[in-house]
C-alpha cells in the first residue's frame, strides 16, 4: 500500500493472503483440517461446496494428501477457480443458481454417498488453521491496536477473535461485510441464524445463511461490525491495483474500504487489514476498471 493511502487510513500491516498457494486465506483451513483426517474419512473422500476459494483450499490440500474431492459450485461460478479446483484433481459438479442451492445440493451427496462434507465455516480445524494468519499479523505488528477482517461465513473472522483474545485482548476486531450480503451481519446483530439476500459481486462475501459456529465464536468475541457497499468494495479494489500494485478480489478489497469509512475515528491507532485473497476473474476487474473510468 502507498504511503499516501496508509497515511490517510492509518493501517501499519495489510495481510496479504492473496499471495497465498491459491490466492486465499482459506488455504490454511484446508491443510490444516485435512492433514488430520481419519483413515477412513480419507477413503470415503472429502465434499465441499464453495463460490470458489474454500473449493480450491479443500482440492489443494486433498491433492497433498492424496484424498478424492469433490467441490458444489453454483452455474456461473468464478470460471478460474473453477479451472484451478479441476486442475488440482477435484471433481466440479455445478447445480444451483446461487451458493444455497449448491449447499443444498451438496448436502444431498452427502446423505447419498457417505463424503466427508468439509463446511466452509462449521469446522474447529478450518477456524484453528485460518487463524494462523492473526498469529503472523501479531508477530510482524505486536503493537496492532485494530485488526479489520472480512466475513463472508466468518472462519477468518472467528480465527482473527480466538487469537487476539487469548494474545492481547485489548485488540479491536472488526469484521466487514457486504451490503448486498449481509447474512452474517444481520444474524450477528439479531443473536440467531437467519437468511437473506444474496446479491454482492464479491463472492468471497457471498452467502445467504449464516453458520452457527462462527456467529457463536463471533458473538463473544467480534467488538464491531459494519457493511460496505458494492462502490465501496469496487473502489477499495482499486486503490489496491493503482497504489500497492495488488490485485485483490472483492472480499480482500472490503477491510480497506471499511478502513477508509472510518478513517477519522481510526486516526492515529495502530491498524492491521486482511486482504483475504486475490482471485478476482476477468469479469469482475472488466467492472471494476470501468467503474475506475466511469
Amino acid at each position: 500500500m502507498s504511503s499516501e493511502k496508509r497515511d490517510l487510513i492509518g493501517v501499519q500491516s495489510c495481510k496479504h493472503e492473496n499471495y497465498q498457494p491459491v490466492g486465499a486465506f482459506k488455504v490454511r483451513g484446508g491443510i490444516n483440517l485435512i492433514s488430520q483426517l481419519s483413515p477412513d474419512e480419507r477413503a470415503r473422500g472429502v465434499i465441499a461446496v464453495s463460490t470458489g476459494n474454500h473449493g480450491q483450499s479443500v482440492a489443494y490440500a486433498a491433492r497433498l494428501f492424496g484424498v478424492k474431492a469433490r467441490i458444489v459450485v453454483p452455474e456461473g461460478a468464478n470460471p478460474g477457480k473453477v479451472a484451478a479446483m479441476q486442475a488440482m484433481g477435484a471433481e466440479v459438479i455445478f447445480h444451483g443458481a446461487i451458493y444455497d442451492d449448491a449447499q443444498l445440493h451438496c448436502e444431498a451427496l452427502v446423505r447419498e454417498h457417505g463424503y466427508r462434507y468439509i463446511h466452509s465455516g462449521n469446522e474447529p480445524l478450518l477456524i484453528a488453521g485460518v487463524a494462523t494468519e492473526t498469529l503472523e499479523m501479531l508477530e510482524d505488528e505486536p503493537a496492532l491496536e485494530v485488526i479489520i477482517v472480512p466475513i463472508g461465513g466468518g472462519s477468518g473472522a472467528s480465527g482473527t477473535c480466538i487469537v487476539t483474545r487469548t494474545l492481547n485482548p485489548s485488540i479491536r476486531v472488526i469484521g466487514v461485510q457486504a451490503e448486498a450480503s449481509p447474512a452474517a451481519y444481520e444474524s450477528w446483530q439479531q443473536g440467531r441464524l437467519i437468511e437473506t439476500t444474496n446479491r454482492t459481486m464479491a463472492e468471497g462475501l457471498a452467502t445467504g445463511r449464516a453458520f452457527e459456529l462462527p456467529q457463536e465464536i463471533m458473538r463473544q468475541m467480534l467488538h464491531e461490525f459494519m457493511l460496505v457497499s458494492e462502490e465501496e468494495i469496487m473502489q477499495a479494489m482499486v486503490w489496491l491495483l493503482e497504489r500497492a500494485h495488488t490485485l485483490a478480489e472483492g472480499a480482500g478489497a472490503a477491510s480497506l474500504a471499511a478502513a477508509y469509512r472510518l478513517r477519522n475515528e481510526l486516526q492515529g491507532k495502530k491498524v492491521g487489514i486482511v486482504c483475504s485473497g486475490g482471485n478476482a476473474s476477468l469479469e469482475q476487474l472488466k467492472k471494476v476498471l470501468a467503474f475506475a473510468g466511469g
